[in-house]
């Protein structure tokens, strides 16, 4: 199993150096997070992750959770690691002080979180999810409902779930069958059953707090009449204790290609209490405060996998020797080389590492806008921001999932055989992170949203903030000459996606199917452009840095040369994408459904 290491030197890059947090942090009146604060932050969440949380991650997948009579046990010692993540305050980090929080940054949290994943995402969800709840509660609840919930919530005692899906309904959540009947004291009595529900029943926490989506009879049909409700497992006083148990019970739990050591259930409601949140029939609307912020801790997750996988791959590729360099023997004191002198571990490996490291610079990124979204008092500052955060969050959620699942199997492959043994942990990686392909909305409904929703529902104008962004630096850097080599590729590229965007826009006009035949292709199209933005101003950090003077030069000097290999090797597969766009969608229709077979 690779032993994991938590990359503070490149968090700390991303968070101090490419991002400033200290100057943002400052602005937007979050005191407490100075970066002495932060950084003893980040070194303490390292020691967790990797002495307590990252051993039980082989643990978790061998063992898995077990069921009996709706109980589910979680895997040896995580019941220990979670009770010593809530004392240590970790579910309090970025919570509001009001409800018990440390009123910290969404951004520092999202950093921490990214640790837990790599080290262990089985673990790593049962907590994630109780932020979106959170979220979801504070965004949308009265005054009543947060004091009850909130709180032990916040501090970690409880925890909390979404549950969307059903047997028969998945994406197209206006098909759900859940019920939820008024009764004479205003709460509403649930039932139905929803599967798939991630951290559904475990034995972590006091007391778990679902929010589900159901109809109110009467309601209208599809996505117009769906409301949103707060139903625990255990009822609560209006002081927040626990009372009598409710009508939620776990039918089962799923066999599952990886994340095994996460309990994934099937909730049954048998005329379950609920309070409903927001007004009856809006619950979609209030459903994706909970999924905008799921989707980015997805995105983080492929991050999280592609940094582990790299750890691992990167030091079985320095002690494994097979063969010589075809350029001249590299260790003449042993009978082969390291395959990491081999081009093509290279390749695997700087794959690995840049889109570890350009993806975190991502999600920092993103995580900053949330910070903005939050504290900001200038609102047109705040409005700039939240369209950002509209077009780039389907991005990095599919983007990076998408390129972290293709990280795993880089790290599979470097090892060879090994990497195909369970032993040595590439392939439960690779099993592992399959899944942030799928939930929260799979790529393919993540590009939807971005195309046909945001791209073509706004005619363009929620690409127009974030470009003239990428503009602006391009603009600064373009006499630069050290910068030529990164500014002049993503101006072409920049230029290809405003072309492409018109180009389906147009074809759209003429046949909504072009939506579709281009969403996937798009998204990754965008994918690739986004992350190159980022490389080059890290690229342009580590510049200013050596030519400032530094110790650590060979740090900022493999920013730099990472940066060069995503700009020559990783960029250029955007093109494939441009071409299938413009390829239009024809083929793909072509063929009648029944003249489908095999």
């Amino acid at each position: 199993m690779p032993e994991y290491k938590a990359p503070i030197r490149d968090v700390k890059f991303v968070m101090q150096e490419l991002l400033d947090c200290e100057s943002h942090y400052e602005h937007l009146g979050y005191q407490d997070a100075s970066l002495d604060m932060v950084d003893a932050i980040i070194a303490e969440a390292a020691k967790l992750t990797e002495q307590v949380v990252a051993p039980l991650n082989q643990i978790g997948d061998q063992q898995g959770c077990s069921w009996k009579d709706g109980v589910v046990t979680t895997p040896d010692g995580f019941k220990e690691a979670y009770q010593q993540y809530v004392e240590g305050g970790w579910p309090t980090l970025s919570q509001s002080e009001e409800f018990g929080g440390q009123g910290l940054p969404h951004s520092l949290n999202i950093s921490i979180a990214e640790l837990f994943s790599s080290a262990n995402h089985s673990f790593a969800m049962y907590p994630g999810l109780s932020h979106g709840a959170l979220a979801t509660i504070e965004a949308h609840g009265t005054p009543s409902q947060k004091q009850q919930f909130m709180p032990k919530l916040v501090e970690g005692n409880w925890t909390g779930t979404m549950c969307l899906t059903e047997p028969h309904c998945g994406t197209d959540l206006g098909m759900l069958r859940t019920k939820a009947e008024l009764k004479e004291d205003g709460s509403y009595s649930l039932s139905g059953t929803k599967i798939f529900i991630s951290a559904g029943e475990h034995d972590l926490s006091d007391n778990i707090v679902h929010i589900v989506i159901a109809r109110i009879p009467g309601a209208p049909e599809g996505n117009k009449g769906i409301s949103l409700f707060i139903v625990p497992k255990f009822n609560v006083n209006d002081d927040g204790t626990i009372a009598d148990r409710n009508g939620v019970n776990c039918g089962s739990i799923e066999h599952k290609m990886g994340i095994n050591g996460n309990a994934t259930c099937v909730i049954n409601f048998d005329s379950a209490k609920g309070h409903l949140i927001g007004e009856p029939n809006k619950g979609l609307k209030c459903m994706f405060t909970f999924m905008n912020a799921a989707r980015i801790g997805v995105a983080s997750e492929g991050v999280a996998a592609a940094e582990a996988s790299f750890q691992g791959a990167l030091t079985y590729a320095k002690d494994r020797l097979q063969m010589r360099s075809i350029s001249g023997v590299k260790n003449p004191q042993g009978p082969a080389d390291p395959i990491i002198v081999h081009p093509d571990v290279r390749r695997m490996l700087l794959t690995q590492k840049s889109i570890a490291e350009g993806g975190r610079a991502l999600i920092s990124y993103l995580a900053q806008l949330v910070d903005i979204g939050h504290a900001e008092k200038d609102e047109a500052v705040k409005a700039e921001a939240e369209t950002k955060l509209a077009l780039l969050t389907p991005i990095a959620k599919a983007f990076l999932s998408e390129l972290g699942f293709e990280c795993t199997s880089h790290g599979v492959q470097v090892l060879g055989g090994h990497g195909f043994i369970k032993e040595w942990g590439m392939e439960q990686l690779m099993r592992d992170t399959k899944i942030s392909c799928l939930y929260e909305g799979t790529t393919g409904i993540q590009a939807l949203d971005l195309l046909a929703r945001k791209i073509i529902g706004t005619q363009g104008a929620v690409l127009k903030p974030f470009s003239k962004e990428v503009t602006i630096f391009c603009q600064q850097n373009m006499d630069n000459p050290a910068m030529g080599e990164f500014i002049q590729p993503i101006m072409a590229y920049a230029k290809v996606w405003h072309e492409i965007t018109v180009a389906i826009g147009t074809k759209a006009a003429k046949d909504p199917d072009e939506i579709g035949g281009a969403s996937v292709d798009y998204l990754m199209f965008a994918g690739y452009v986004t992350l190159a933005y980022f490389w080059a101003r890290m690229a342009k950090v580590a510049q200013d840095n050596l030519a400032k003077g530094t110790e650590e030069t060979a740090f900022y000097e493999a920013k730099i040369k990472t940066a060069q290999f995503y700009i020559q090797r990783m960029l250029p597969r955007a093109k494939g994408h441009a071409a299938c766009i413009q390829n239009g969608v024809g083929s793909m229709m072509s063929l009648e459904s029944e003249d489908f077979s095999f």
